[in-house]
């Protein structure tokens, strides 16, 4: 949710490991999102805090299903559009945050679109293509 959070979840917190990316700024109007950031919002959820950072990685590595994702299987189930959570990438300030979603579109109550207001970004694959190959001159 800020470009300094942006940075370090990309690169997982190291400098060197800055691979190419596009960076877009979206505009999100949605409905049902559900805040994690603090133990409070957690425990009013019925979602063990300590769940949010958990690693994921590691069990679905060992054929589990990271209570992770079972609490946001719960939450889907009960409407949740998306949720805010801390950030755990290595270096992360306690204010740094993502927006999560599993829910979204071009229309509300899930309204996300890129904000492109001078239309850099392709707008499909031929958009890319038309681009590689040509040399400057």
């Amino acid at each position: 949710m800020s470009i300094e959070g942006m940075l370090l979840e990309m690169t997982h917190g190291f400098a060197h490991r800055f691979e190419p990316l596009t960076v877009c700024t979206y505009l999100v109007d949605a409905d049902n999102i559900v805040d994690l950031r603090n133990e409070e919002a957690c425990v009013t959820e019925g979602v063990p805090f300590v769940e949010l950072g958990g690693a994921w990685a590691y069990e679905r590595a060992n054929g589990r299903i990271p209570p992770s994702w079972k609490m946001a299987r719960k939450l889907m189930d009960a409407g949740a559009s998306g949720i805010i959570v801390p950030s755990y990438a290595t270096g992360a300030r306690p204010d740094m945050s993502n927006l999560v979603l599993w829910k979204w579109g071009n229309e509300r109550p899930h309204k996300v679109e890129v904000f492109d207001p001078n239309n850099r970004l392709p707008i499909n694959s031929s958009s890319w293509e038309s681009n590689f190959g040509q040399e400057d001159g």
